[in-house]
Protein backbone atom coordinates (compact mmCIF):
# COMPACT_ATOMS: atom_id res chain seq x y z
CA UNK A 1 0.00 0.00 0.00
CA UNK A 2 1.36 3.43 -1.03
CA UNK A 3 0.06 4.94 2.63
CA UNK A 4 2.72 2.72 4.23
CA UNK A 5 5.23 3.79 1.53
CA UNK A 6 5.11 0.23 -0.79
CA UNK A 7 4.50 0.23 -4.29
CA UNK A 8 1.68 -1.93 -5.44
CA UNK A 9 3.02 -3.80 -8.63
CA UNK A 10 -0.94 -4.27 -10.07
CA UNK A 11 -1.85 -0.36 -9.71
CA UNK A 12 1.65 0.03 -11.86
CA UNK A 13 0.27 -1.88 -14.87
CA UNK A 14 -3.14 -0.91 -14.09
CA UNK A 15 -4.19 -4.53 -13.67
CA UNK A 16 -5.81 -4.09 -10.23
CA UNK A 17 -9.00 -2.94 -10.88
CA UNK A 18 -10.84 -5.36 -13.37
CA UNK A 19 -13.73 -4.42 -15.86
CA UNK A 20 -15.87 -7.83 -14.88
CA UNK A 21 -16.55 -9.92 -12.47
CA UNK A 22 -14.50 -13.28 -12.44
CA UNK A 23 -16.85 -16.15 -10.82
CA UNK A 24 -13.80 -17.16 -8.21
CA UNK A 25 -14.12 -13.63 -6.85
CA UNK A 26 -15.88 -13.05 -3.50
CA UNK A 27 -18.70 -10.67 -3.58
CA UNK A 28 -20.34 -8.03 -1.47
CA UNK A 29 -23.56 -6.61 -2.70
CA UNK A 30 -25.37 -3.63 -0.85
CA UNK A 31 -27.50 -0.47 -1.29
CA UNK A 32 -25.02 2.09 -1.88
CA UNK A 33 -25.36 5.54 -1.03
CA UNK A 34 -22.04 7.00 -2.15
CA UNK A 35 -20.38 6.89 -5.53
CA UNK A 36 -18.93 3.71 -7.16
CA UNK A 37 -15.88 6.07 -7.01
CA UNK A 38 -15.77 6.99 -3.31
CA UNK A 39 -15.72 2.97 -2.76
CA UNK A 40 -12.73 2.42 -5.33
CA UNK A 41 -10.91 4.98 -4.03
CA UNK A 42 -11.18 3.61 -0.18
CA UNK A 43 -10.23 -0.14 -1.69
CA UNK A 44 -7.25 1.82 -3.59
CA UNK A 45 -6.13 3.29 0.08
CA UNK A 46 -6.94 0.47 2.49
CA UNK A 47 -6.32 -3.02 0.61
CA UNK A 48 -3.79 -4.75 -1.71
CA UNK A 49 -5.39 -7.03 -4.19
CA UNK A 50 -7.58 -6.94 -7.39
CA UNK A 51 -11.10 -5.76 -7.00
CA UNK A 52 -14.35 -5.49 -9.20
CA UNK A 53 -16.75 -2.53 -8.62
CA UNK A 54 -20.09 -2.31 -10.97
CA UNK A 55 -23.82 -2.45 -10.37
CA UNK A 56 -26.65 -5.46 -10.39
CA UNK A 57 -30.25 -5.34 -10.78
CA UNK A 58 -31.38 -7.60 -7.83
CA UNK A 59 -35.06 -8.79 -7.59
CA UNK A 60 -36.66 -7.18 -4.55
CA UNK A 61 -40.17 -8.09 -2.95
CA UNK A 62 -40.56 -10.82 -6.04
CA UNK A 63 -41.62 -7.97 -8.33
CA UNK A 64 -39.77 -4.71 -8.33
CA UNK A 65 -35.89 -4.81 -9.22
CA UNK A 66 -33.80 -2.85 -7.46
CA UNK A 67 -30.16 -1.60 -8.62
CA UNK A 68 -27.14 -2.31 -6.14
CA UNK A 69 -23.64 -1.87 -6.13
CA UNK A 70 -21.45 -5.36 -6.45
CA UNK A 71 -18.02 -5.21 -5.12
CA UNK A 72 -15.83 -8.35 -5.79
CA UNK A 73 -12.48 -8.88 -4.77
CA UNK A 74 -10.22 -11.61 -5.21
CA UNK A 75 -8.91 -12.64 -1.24
CA UNK A 76 -11.98 -13.14 0.39
CA UNK A 77 -10.23 -11.68 3.73
CA UNK A 78 -9.89 -8.19 2.16
CA UNK A 79 -14.09 -9.16 1.07
CA UNK A 80 -14.29 -9.49 4.85
CA UNK A 81 -11.84 -6.23 6.26
CA UNK A 82 -15.08 -4.21 3.33
CA UNK A 83 -17.88 -5.41 5.01
CA UNK A 84 -16.50 -4.77 8.26
CA UNK A 85 -16.00 -1.29 7.48
CA UNK A 86 -18.72 -0.74 5.32
CA UNK A 87 -21.13 1.01 7.88
CA UNK A 88 -18.42 3.72 8.02
CA UNK A 89 -18.02 3.93 3.99
CA UNK A 90 -21.74 4.10 2.72
CA UNK A 91 -22.83 6.56 4.87
CA UNK A 92 -26.10 8.54 3.97
CA UNK A 93 -25.91 12.05 2.95
CA UNK A 94 -26.76 14.40 5.46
Amino acid sequence: MLKHGEVNPLNVHGLRQLDHCPPHFECVLFESYVTDKQVSNWIYENLSGRFYVGYKDVKSNGVNFQRQLNVGFERPSEASYFSLFLPQINTFPA
